[in-house]
């Protein structure tokens, strides 16, 4: 079988450094960087790197075996000698839209985006129409689509041993870009993908962020979604840290601690009337598994088989979506928006300098 040829564009934290602040982390599997997934993975092989730092890619190589000779400043450059299969851009957004781009019009058939897909729907209907002009496939580095955990949460609500799907709640989405990314492509995997038809929101601080067109930050949001298959999530700012709960016509499923502990409620006639109350059932226990290395491994199988993604673009870009959604809405006073976004002017433009990665675990 053959051994694909990887990349990463941006080495600071996602890109090659995050293990480091996660070991005996019990909710992730290593490995959790885009590089270590590609030195893990035995189907690729990971020969370059671009970063317009070089002491960070000095460190990056170091740590992930790519040589001085296959660490670029200019990421054009390695695109036109590497031969790449696969390139990881884990950049910030902004910078995002125009390097997916640049490599979907170079021949890299396999790219993985970090989150959120882009700073602008302009940007990601850029990426969309860049990857399938060229026939070319994008994994979005959402974990939890890629979790085994969330695999059997999915699994549950699809099987239809609790009913019909409702309603999915998210109980802290947190920042729309950086966690909210995560948390609303997370209610698309466990609603199917089904499109959504309107978006209603609202950003506790977002006024400070918002200069006409221009989002100076990633604002904290929450909101309301409607989709067209007829479940609706709510997505929260509570209390209760990455919880997320599936509530179906006939039980209940919720998971705590981001997966770490479950527990499935189901419908049961109790009392003299028969009446149905929710009770406490046998919950799944899965062992976590790296979600970066099955999202790598996700994209061998598609460039193997010509089959698509779990991800994909599209649904990288219905997340992003969903972001601007819940900002319009806030924009328009708390208004009920429809999708697909008319909408396509605002932009995320912060100002922002390159956290320092840290290359040694504590």
């Amino acid at each position: 079988m053959k051994t694909y040829r990887a990349a990463v564009i941006g080495c600071s934290r996602m890109g090659g450094f995050i293990d480091n602040e996660v070991v005996g982390y019990s909710r992730i599997a290593l490995p959790y960087s885009h590089a270590a997934g590609y030195t893990t993975c035995d189907r690729t092989d990971l020969v370059a790197c671009a970063d317009l730092r070089p002491d960070v890619m000095a460190e990056f190589g170091n740590l992930h075996g790519v040589p001085a000779e296959g660490q670029y400043t200019d990421y054009h450059e390695m695109l036109a000698k590497e031969n790449l299969d696969i390139v990881s851009v884990a950049t910030q957004p902004e910078p995002r839209a125009r390097i997916v781009v640049d490599c979907a019009n170079q021949g890299v058939k396999a790219i993985y985006a970090e989150k959120a897909m882009a700073a602008s729907m302009a940007d990601a209907d850029a990426m969309v129409e860049a990857v399938e002009r060229n026939g070319a496939i994008l994994n979005l580095g959402t974990n939890r689509r890629y979790d085994t955990k969330y695999d059997r949460m999915k699994e549950i609500i699809t099987s239809g041993e609790l009913g019909d799907l409702q309603h999915i709640i998210i109980y802290n989405v947190g920042t729309l870009f950086n966690t909210g990314s995560h948390f609303l492509d997370l209610v698309l995997w466990l609603n199917s993908d089904a499109p959504a038809q309107w978006v209603q929101g609202h950003l506790p601080d977002g006024d400070s962020m918002i200069d006409g067109g221009n989002l100076t930050g990633d604002p904290q949001g929450e909101g309301t979604i409607q989709f067209a298959n007829g479940v609706k999530a709510h997505v929260l700012l509570t209390a209760r840290a990455s919880e997320t709960e599936a509530i179906c016509t006939k039980g209940t499923i919720t998971a705590f601690g981001d997966g770490s502990d479950w527990q499935v409620r189901k419908a049961e006639p109790v009392g003299l009337r028969g009446r149905n109350e929710l009770k406490i059932a046998p919950a799944p226990h899965t062992p976590p598994t790296s979600s970066t290395l099955r999202a790598v491994q996700d994209l061998v199988r598609a460039l193997d088989t010509g089959q698509p993604p779990r991800g994909g673009v599209r649904a990288a870009r219905a997340g992003n979506e969903l972001i601007f959604g819940i900002i319009e809405s806030h924009i328009q006073g708390g208004a009920r928006v429809s999708l697909p976004l008319a909408k396509r002017t605002t932009r995320m433009t912060r100002d922002h300098t390159p956290r320092q990665p840290k290359y040694k675990p504590d």
